[in-house]
């Protein structure tokens, strides 16, 4: 029988296949549509056409953070691969494994100056784990088994393959085979350092544990609720853990990174242990908990975390997180340790801001009044995705999450727009599950082309928009700093006749009462893209600043 040739592209594919990839986000040019017809021809990958590279590296960020597996942006070569860097910065930044493939210029032309020929390898490297240009078809199955085994190691990322134009339509060798993929080992702790972990948890005062989002990248949530409750103390969690810990919890605090002053901080003030577990600095200036870098720290984590004067560490358990707690929670099980951790006046200082909240009538509506009735309509495991900018500050502060990615907050590299993109790729993650997209007005009108992509696709989202004609986080800033502000404010469309432009279904909230009844309605509808469009009073921002800053909290 007479062996079908396959190209690079084909082989390519098939590596893709073997990795268990079953969508790659992108658009096509003109040197590499061989791929993206290749990609077509599978019977297990479906190729997602987006409206901006940008939206493609975003879809396949949010998918591999949900996951776990890398999510796959393609685009061709020089302005597409340029595209794709924003998301992949913010994946590398989140630690969200994701592989992002463009395509270069012929191998005959990379000597020299050519249309649309830039040196992207080297406009990768600084935000990648790993990148390389695929120089021969024989390389193809090794390349793509170690960025998919890079992108999903200890710290997750983002890694990158370049292929030239001629490669990707050369003829593969007949003999070549996608890679095996060998099974991941389990890191175990020393038993010396659980040793240690005891004694300085047996010496502590008042030790609180804080939980990153290693916690939820190893399915580490049930061991840091264990740990709590055998210990009896608080949990903090960052952004980007939200949920590892359910806000209904009696030892759930909410979350750190907002100010200096936020409640979750006067925990952190009056402790002298910090449970470190699974946290990267990147995710917030460990100063804002740790002011007089006086504090002892256990790290546990799988990697050992980068210097800081805020963040010195006394042990490292560096292993995998879930055999590390398992083991510290036995070694404690054998002691008699255990702390007087009454019930945080903190939760009742947010709960309290959410009622204050909900009883308001006003237009533009509060904040605290939004996060409050979207809490309301949406069930525990529906998704939200929560855009940078003042509409960040106010969901992660008071948005109750009870399941860990519930509630996805960027806080690495802290991008605008990614939610709407992200959207998609979270529904396709989970077709079966609400996703609701969260954002700014200036956020919003950044990737909203990617609407078109999601009624092409006929995915159910519910977008939800902050509108205060500007960019309100920076407002703030300039405010609180200057006094005053300048070059923040804009002019938007009519969000309903856009949203209707597309074919989705726009709303406008008119009365205070309407904006649950249409998140209601939208959420109920179970097709097609609703696009809510919500007044918000951001005065509220100074004033909750003056709140904070003259609050002091007795634990």
């Amino acid at each position: 029988m007479e062996t079908i040739s396959k190209n690079t592209a084909e082989l390519l594919v098939d590596c893709l296949e073997n990795e268990g990839v079953k969508y790659v986000f992108g658009i096509p040019g003109e040197e590499n549509i061989h791929l993206v017809d290749a990609i077509n021809h599978s019977e297990k990958i479906t190729f997602i056409l987006t409206r901006h590279e940008q939206g493609a590296s975003f879809m396949a960020s949010v998918y591999g953070r949900l996951t776990g597996n890398p999510g796959v942006c393609v685009a061709t070569l020089g302005p597409g691969a340029i595209n794709l860097l924003l998301g992949v910065a913010d994946a590398e930044t989140n630690s969200t494994p994701l592989v992002a493939i463009s395509a270069q210029g012929g191998l005959d032309r990379l000597h020299k100056e050519s249309h649309q020929v830039i040196d992207l390898v080297s406009m990768f490297k600084p935000v990648t784990q790993y990148a390389r240009m695929v120089l021969t078809t024989r390389a193809v199955p090794e390349m793509v088994r170690k960025a998919f085994s890079i992108s999903k190691r200890d710290k997750p990322g983002a890694t990158y393959l370049s292929i030239p134009q001629d490669v990707e339509v050369a003829p593969a060798d007949p003999t070549s085979r996608p890679l095996p993929i060998a099974p991941i080992s389990v890191t175990q702790p020393t038993a010396s350092d659980i040793d240690r972990a005891v004694k300085l948890i047996a010496a502590a005062k008042h030790p609180i544990i804080l939980a990153g989002d290693g916690v939820t990248w190893k399915h580490a949530e049930q061991y840091v609720q264990q740990l709590s409750e055998l210990l009896n103390i608080p949990v903090a969690t960052t952004f980007m853990s939200k949920g590892v810990l359910s806000d209904r919890h009696k030892n759930a605090l909410g979350v750190v990174g907002f100010m200096r002053k936020d409640y979750e901080n006067f925990a952190f003030e009056e402790s002298d242990l910090i449970i470190a577990i699974g946290f990267s600095i990147q995710q917030f200036d460990p100063k804002k908990i740790n002011p007089r870098g006086d504090k002892k720290i256990i790290h546990i984590n799988m990697f050992r975390q980068d210097t800081d004067s805020h963040y010195d560490v006394t042990l490292n358990i560096i292993a995998n997180i879930r055999p590390s707690l398992a083991a510290l929670i036995q070694a404690l099980q054998e002691q008699d340790i255990h702390f007087d951790h009454r019930k945080p006046l903190i939760r009742e200082m947010i709960q309290k801001e959410l009622a204050t909240g909900a009883k308001s009538d006003a237009i533009p509506m509060l904040p605290q009044k939004i996060v409050n009735d979207t809490r309301a309509v949406l069930a525990d495991d529906d998704i939200v995705l929560v855009d940078t900018g003042a509409v960040k500050m106010w969901m992660a502060r008071l948005y109750q999450t009870y399941l860990p990615n519930t509630c996805l907050i960027d806080n690495g590299l802290s991008t605008m727009a990614w939610t709407l993109p992200g959207a998609l790729g979270a529904k396709l993650a989970y077709p079966d599950r609400t996703v609701v997209a969260v954002m700014g007005d200036g956020s919003f009108m950044m990737n909203s082309q990617e609407i078109e992509t999601a009624i092409r696709e006929k995915l159910h989202l519910v977008i939800v928009i902050w509108e205060d004609a500007s960019y309100g986080l920076i407002k703030w800033k300039m405010d609180m700093e200057l006094q005053h502000h300048d070059e923040v404010d804009f002019n938007n469309p009519d969000f309903v006749k856009y949203a209707e432009s597309f074919g989705a279904v726009g709303y406008r909230v008119e009365h205070a009462a309407d904006f649950k009844q249409m998140l209601a309605t939208a959420v109920a509808a179970k097709t097609g893209v609703h696009i809510i469009t919500v007044p918000v009073d951001y005065r509220e921002n100074l004033k909750l600043i003056k709140k904070l800053g003259n609050t002091t909290i007795r634990l």
